[in-house]
């Protein structure tokens, strides 16, 4: 197969070009922010730890969501059988999101804060960002047209872009003087956008992953079938109700915390299935792990599986009472941001960006050191931080606590261990994307 020239490249391809630099940023803020947990003071007089880790939080969100939508719109032609509705829209919304990015860093290094967690730049910047995605919805429903006879991704897509828009919308309704002069309120508000967003991020990917799945198949047959649609459906709910495990400690309406533990519940559904499926999933995967977007896809559905569980378990009242605010939780969001979010975008990337890359080619050995360096460092990461969450979740609960600088030194040893793991997994990711980086060679273009 001849390779194409990379000096004429979609719009698409800049999306997840920029995507990989957020996520370069994030694994090395997030490498320096753990040698602060074990030195501490390390940098504190030029990138302190509160900055460090908005800077760790804001690059590894922005790289999801970014790396999402060009995701998005890479195979969105794909499947229409067309270019989609405007490409300038595209470069306007990328633009934007290129000038937030770089606003919020650097407002972040000079100490410029004054918004929420996750989010904790100042609201102004969040201006480029929401028009970026109007013109996202615009875009992409325009490029769709007709949602008749869609298969499941079309609709998951649509159900993605919609909700982010709502749900960061409303993450942002505590600047409204109303909404943040009720404690309880402003509480359950910002957590309840929290879990939701994830959930509508979460469809952008899954979306993605079913067109994938059905792009190395050959054939769109689960794409159209009542299972994905009834997973879907599951999905949906849960987007919209599952995120009442995060207000259990709240004193609000219990009834919300009913609903919400019902509705966690259902996600035993997806654990079953995965479990049901896993089977086929080894077979398939005998005759595909040699192309390296199902080997990362293989690794998402592990990751799904040790997440699912976990937070099925968090889910649970009483056992959440002991997790809320420890490590634990910590460990279900890296599961769920690298194992299972960050693994399936880089199937895409590689699909996308790597299918026609002379370099990928060239250093896929290197890359799969990477690849088994990075789950197997993240592994250990994950068990780290949830024996450190043990541990606190025992001090928080005991009559007669030692003190709390007693209690962080017994979890040094956690500390020590998700630290160099961190490390390792940071390399691991570096490895992996440089070569997607690098130019091909005109020799290769024009073979």
């Amino acid at each position: 197969m001849a390779l194409s020239n990379n000096n004429s490249k979609p719009v698409s391809h800049y999306f997840l070009f920029f995507a990989l630099i957020l996520l370069a940023c994030g694994v090395t803020y997030g490498t320096i922010g753990g040698l602060q947990y074990l030195i501490p003071g390390y940098l504190k007089e030029t990138l302190s730890f509160e900055k460090t880790r908005p800077l760790h939080v804001s690059s590894v969100v922005f790289w999801i969501i970014i790396a999402a939508v060009g995701s998005m719109l890479s195979y969105l032609p794909q499947h229409t059988g067309k270019k989609i509705y405007s490409s300038m829209l595209a470069r306007i919304q990328l633009m934007l999101m290129i000038g937030a990015a770089l606003a919020i860093t650097i407002g972040y290094y000079a100490g410029i804060f004054g918004g929420r967690e996750y989010w904790e730049f100042p609201p102004l910047f969040s201006l480029p960002i929401i028009i970026g995605w109007l013109l996202l919805i615009y875009n992409y429903i325009s490029s769709i047209g007709n949602l008749f006879k869609q298969p499941v991704y079309v609709w998951m897509w649509l159900t993605g872009v919609l909700f982010f828009l709502f749900t960061y919308l409303e993450s942002l309704l505590w600047v409204i003087p109303y909404f943040r002069s009720h404690v309880i309120n402003d509480m359950t508000i910002q957590w309840k956008s929290y879990g939701s967003m994830v959930g509508s991020w979460n469809m952008l990917i899954y979306g993605c992953g079913i067109f994938l799945m059905d792009k190395i198949s050959g054939e769109k047959k689960y794409s159209y079938s009542s299972i994905a649609f009834l997973l879907y459906f599951i999905g949906l709910f849960n987007l919209m109700f599952n995120w009442g495990h995060h207000i259990y400690t709240l004193p609000t309406h219990a009834y919300v915390k009913h609903i919400s533990y019902i509705v966690s519940m259902t996600e035993l559904l997806l654990l079953g299935r995965i479990i049901y499926k896993w089977k086929d999933s080894v077979s398939t995967a005998r005759k595909y792990f040699y192309y390296l977007p199902f080997r990362f896809m293989v690794a998402a559905d592990i990751w799904i599986f040790l997440t699912l569980s976990l937070a099925l378990a968090m889910s649970v009242p009483a056992i959440n009472v002991f997790t809320h605010g420890t490590h634990i939780t910590v460990a279900h969001t890296m599961g769920a941001t690298i194992g299972i979010n960050t693994f399936m975008l880089l199937a895409f990337v590689f699909d996308i960006l790597g299918e026609k890359s002379y370099y990928v080619k060239q250093n896929r050995k290197s890359i799969m050191i990477g690849f088994w360096s990075a789950n197997i460092s993240l592994f250990i990461f994950w068990i780290s931080l949830i024996g450190a969450g043990i541990t606190k979740a025992i001090w928080q609960m005991k009559s007669n606590q030692e003190i709390f600088g007693e209690m962080m030194k017994n979890l040094w040893p956690y500390f020590l261990s998700f630290v160099i793991a961190g490390f390792v997994l940071a390399t691991a990711f570096w490895i992996m994307i440089v070569p997607l980086f690098r130019k091909n060679p005109q020799s290769a273009n024009d073979k």
